[in-house]
């Protein structure tokens, strides 16, 4: 597996422990980029590129925890990982709830950091896969009509057709029609297909 197009961050406000990690993480083929501190990190441009985040929990400032919590929201398809001297089981229990993908104590191992790295690399390709997927998804949806809108509600719901227009006080025909646009703008192969499309974009019925 390539791991070309990936970007480890690293955040510790130790410049000689933070171009360590740097320089183990470029000699494992992937780039690396440093930060001294929470603010500069996030003050920095992110690519949309499958990331993790090598984070100390002691910074000045805003500590690890702090910055854990204000990218939680914004950046959720970049795992982190917390490497820190000062690590005890309240903090890692802390910051595992809160969504980390590992918790580890300095001194690490190198190949603990290397593989701790490739699997929350993984981690953020498949979060940034399913972002894709449910961009597109939205996309389509944005595409209907409001009308179109409310006909998949219903008809992911369970209704017939004849029930649909008689939610909506339309004839049946016209039911017909709009659902046939609603299959070919969604790309839904069959109903089973709409309803999977549904329940990920939490489409429910207001009729």
């Amino acid at each position: 597996m390539s791991d070309t197009g990936t970007l480890v961050y690293v955040v510790d406000d130790d410049v000689s422990a933070r171009e360590g990690v740097a320089r183990l993480i470029c000699s494992a083929g992937l780039m690396a980029k440093t930060f001294a501190s929470g603010e500069e990190f996030l003050a920095a441009a992110r690519s949309k590129v499958p990331g993790c985040l090598i984070l100390d929990v002691n910074l000045p400032g805003l500590n690890g925890l702090d910055l854990q919590q204000e990218i939680a929201e914004s950046d959720a398809e970049t795992p982190i990982i917390f490497l820190t001297g000062y690590g005890d089981i309240p903090m890692t229990v802390h910051a595992v709830k809160a969504g980390a993908a590992n918790f580890l104590t300095k001194p690490v191992d190198d190949e603990q950091l290397l593989q701790a790295v490739r699997q929350a690399l993984e981690r953020s390709r498949l979060a940034l896969a399913h972002e894709t997927q449910m961009q597109v998804l939205r996309d389509r949806y944005k595409s209907l009509t409001p009308r179109e809108m409310q006909v998949m509600a219903l008809v992911v719901s369970g209704l017939l057709n004849k029930q649909v227009a008689g939610e909506l006080g339309i004839a049946e025909k016209t039911v017909k029609a709009h659902r046939g646009q609603v299959m070919q703008k969604m790309r839904a192969n069959s109903l089973a297909d709409l309803v999977k499309m549904a329940e990920k974009l939490h489409v429910t019925s207001s009729a």
